[in-house]
């Protein structure tokens, strides 16, 4: 969801997971459920669509399923971790490919976590909610990501991105540095040093 103009205050963003399958029994159940949980849940029926989608809208976090047309969900993993705008979003790959050789290749290839069909809704979004507990906050503690919002500009600190109408901006980490500093520190004076 798109947030207001707000003078910099930080804000705690709503997750973004963008759920990929083939099969929309599947597809509407999870949406469901995640909705209900309480994020903001973007689609995709095949390959190709869930590579744009996830690289137009950079979600928290990726449901993807194994069997999909056009690009199978193990070449998107391959394609999504060589990238380097993508490469750290969680991947959470859902299959009914239950062999101890497609969990074992799924998790080399780097998907984060493996789930079989037929799954339980609840285990699935205690996985979710436990893989964007990891990758947000590298503690464990629970905390959702900090993001500063500016009219159109969005700098989200934990992922190192920032976008300006939701469109990605890519900054070195030096320009990344000064761009948060002065958006934390709004209004005020700073030194060379600060």
């Amino acid at each position: 969801p798109k947030h207001e103009a707000n003078s910099g205050r930080i804000l705690k963003m709503k997750q973004k997971i963008l759920i990929v399958d083939d099969e929309p029994d599947a597809l509407e159940l999870l949406e469901i459920n995640l909705k209900g949980a309480g994020y903001d849940v973007l689609t995709a029926h095949d390959g190709a669509e869930a590579l744009k989608k996830t690289r137009d809208h950079l979600p928290n976090l990726l449901i993807l399923d194994l069997m999909l047309p056009e690009v199978d969900g193990l070449e998107v993993c391959k394609i999504l971790r060589r990238d380097q705008r993508t490469s750290g979003i969680p991947i959470l790959m859902l299959t009914a490919k239950a062999g101890e050789m497609d969990r074992v290749l799924g998790l080399e290839l780097g998907a984060d976590d493996y789930v079989t069909k037929p799954f339980s809704p609840r285990e699935l979004a205690a996985r979710v909610k436990a893989a964007l507990r990891r990758i947000n906050t590298g503690t464990g503690s629970g905390v959702e990501r900090s993001v500063l919002s500016f009219k159109h500009v969005r700098i989200d600190i934990g992922a190192h991105i920032v976008s300006v109408d939701d469109v990605p901006i890519e900054l070195t980490s030096i320009e990344f540095d000064l761009l948060r500093a002065l958006a934390e520190n709004r209004g005020r004076v700073l030194s060379r040093e600060q």
